[in-house]
């Protein structure tokens, strides 16, 4: 973690009274980033009234925001597909709002995301799970542009993964390449089937069945269990076969 308090005031210190003052000047810039909390040079922006330091918390929604400006227009299948995501991850009411203000901060491009998704990078189940994200907004208006392509893929590379990993992973939502023409009535079926639910189940009754399955599935649950490779990679198949059987359901039933 960046504390740049305390590097300015090694630096500082050095160059008054050598290593003494360096050690002296780190100990203070120590104390001082601790109390006022600053982790990063934008944190010391916000302190003297600039941008305010984008928050772990906060990325998600903002990496969404600019992939759906990316191309120029937000489209209503991107504002939709947003929506779903939060449906997804179960927000509360003031999650939701705070999600809302993401993205559209996201939109004006102007955070940096650097650091936060190399940090990321340690925790390769997050890190997929907002590149599996970024790819379905990326495709919310059906089609992917030069520009998001070019966004999935530097931040791809941020989190540690090669260029050709994430682009096979945004194959998975290629509306050519979906388990699912809507008008496939077997393919609904097994959709309806994976879920557990039937055609004349409601839909809100199907989102939750979703996301029970998808948080009982997910590979993240796995973190910390000493899980080997092969039920890893399970998991993350099955996770991609509850999400694509939700959309077939959802783009066959409108909702």
């Amino acid at each position: 973690m960046l504390w740049p308090t305390t590097l300015m005031g090694a630096g500082v210190g050095y160059a008054v009274a050598s290593i003494p003052g360096a050690l002296l000047g780190l100990l203070i810039g120590q104390a001082v980033d601790r109390q006022l909390q600053l982790h990063s040079w934008a944190n010391v922006r916000e302190l003297f009234g600039g941008r305010p330091a984008l928050r772990d918390d906060e990325l998600l929604f903002v990496l969404l925001g600019r992939v759906a400006k990316s191309d120029g227009v937000v489209t209503e299948g991107h504002i939709r597909q947003a929506r779903q995501e939060m449906a997804q991850l179960g927000l509360s009411a003031a999650a939701q709002k705070a999600a809302i203000a993401s993205f559209g901060r996201g939109k004006t491009g102007r955070d940096q995301v650097r650091g936060h998704l190399r940090r990321l990078g340690k925790q390769p189940h997050t890190g997929e799970g907002i590149l599996r994200a970024c790819w379905r907004m990326a495709w919310a208006d059906g089609r992917v542009g030069s520009a998001e392509r070019e966004l999935v893929q530097q931040w791809g590379t941020w989190l540690g993964w090669t260029p050709q990993q994430v682009l096979a992973l945004g194959a998975d939502y290629e509306p050519r390449r979906s388990n699912a023409p809507a008008s496939s009535g077997g393919v609904y079926q097994e959709a309806m089937r994976l879920l557990g639910v039937n055609a004349t189940t409601e839909p809100d009754q199907i989102k939750r069945a979703y996301r029970r399955l998808l948080s009982k599935h997910h590979p993240d649950k796995l973190e910390g269990s000493g899980a080997n490779e092969a039920q890893v990679k399970a998991a993350t198949e099955r996770t991609r076969e509850l999400h694509n059987a939700y959309t077939v359901i959802r783009q066959r039933r409108d909702f």
